[in-house]
């Protein structure tokens, strides 16, 4: 096998009150790459579709081939290959754009290599890549879009991702706007320190979150999707925010949120007609605000990136 085509799918991260720790999986969009193996031991970007010409080609700057120049190293591998990398997802839209592409080129790269690594064990590959994109190697995203589902990260050093067995019968609604917000610059405004009531507030979030979604409880669910770390600060930059979290919830939706850095935000629902209800709703405002916004709305995707051929 000399060549493999991947895909990997975008990703909410956060999830409202999991700052940095919780994300889950949807099923559009996502990045796509194909790798094609080399006689020589150079690792290039040979193309890109979808960016308008704007991320990088150099291999140590793109997130690409930076997760694969990392997992060469780790396997001990001088192997050459060339990276061709279709973007699906928009830049700097909260949706895990940075972490698709170096996922999906992971897969592949596993896959050529007769799979020396678990997903599991790609996901520090994967932090690398976001490392490089954003200044911060978190796994919210690169985590459930390699597994699949939500997934939590209970710790960095060690490194303790939990693939959380939640229903499989939630619905996302995501509501990207046309605008870009770049994950550092979200990050710059957040503050350094939080207080020990809002420390208790979120833990009780997220505690709360995590049995909803396994037992599974949809008003507790609903109850627990809050943030009072991130969201607060970062809704300023999503014109009509707190508009939107009401009609998505007139619209029958679980919680509201900020997807990742935003500014694509998303919804949780029961039913498939409540999501769509709930994403057209949104859209609406973004539009009575003089923004084009796009919609997706998918299940929960319980199986992460895969092999297209």
């Amino acid at each position: 096998m000399k060549s493999v085509r991947a895909f990997a799918p975008a990703t909410v991260a956060n999830v409202c009150c999991g700052f940095d720790i919780l994300g889950f999986a949807v099923d559009h969009p996502g990045d796509e790459v194909k790798l094609t193996l080399r006689d020589d031991n150079l690792v290039q970007v040979v193309s890109i579709e979808g960016d308008e010409g704007r991320l990088p080609r150099e291999a140590e700057k793109n997130t690409a081939s930076v997760a694969v120049i990392s997992f060469l190293k780790a396997i001990g591998s001088s192997q050459g290959v060339d990276i061709e990398l279709k973007k699906k997802l928009p830049l700097g839209s909260g949706m895990g754009s940075s972490a698709a592409s170096g996922v999906a080129a992971l897969v592949a790269m596993n896959q050529l290599l007769g799979n020396p690594f678990t997903r599991a064990q790609l996901v520090p590959h994967a932090m690398e890549a976001e490392r490089i994109a954003c200044g911060s190697a978190h796994a919210d995203n690169v985590a459930p879009s390699l597994l699949g589902g939500f997934a939590l990260v209970r710790e960095y050093q060690p490194l303790d991702i939990i693939k959380v067995d939640a229903t499989e019968t939630l619905f996302c609604s995501l509501v990207h706007p046309h605008l870009e917000l770049k994950t550092e610059d979200s990050r710059k405004v957040l503050r350094h320190s939080i207080s020990l009531r809002d420390t208790i507030t979120q833990s009780g979030n997220i505690a709360g979150l995590m049995l909803g979604l396994t037992k599974p409880d949809y008003a507790l669910i609903g109850r627990s999707l809050k943030d009072v770390i991130a969201e607060p600060i970062r809704a300023a930059f999503i014109p009509g925010f707190e508009t939107m979290r009401k009609v998505a919830l007139e619209a029958g939706a679980l919680g509201f949120g900020i997807s990742g850095s935003g500014p694509t935000v998303f919804a949780l629902s029961e039913t498939r007609s409540k999501a769509q209800t709930t994403a057209s709703a949104v859209q609406v405002e973004f539009e009575k605000r003089q923004l084009k916004a796009d919609v997706f709305v998918s299940k929960v995707n319980q199986r992460g990136a895969y092999i297209i051929d």
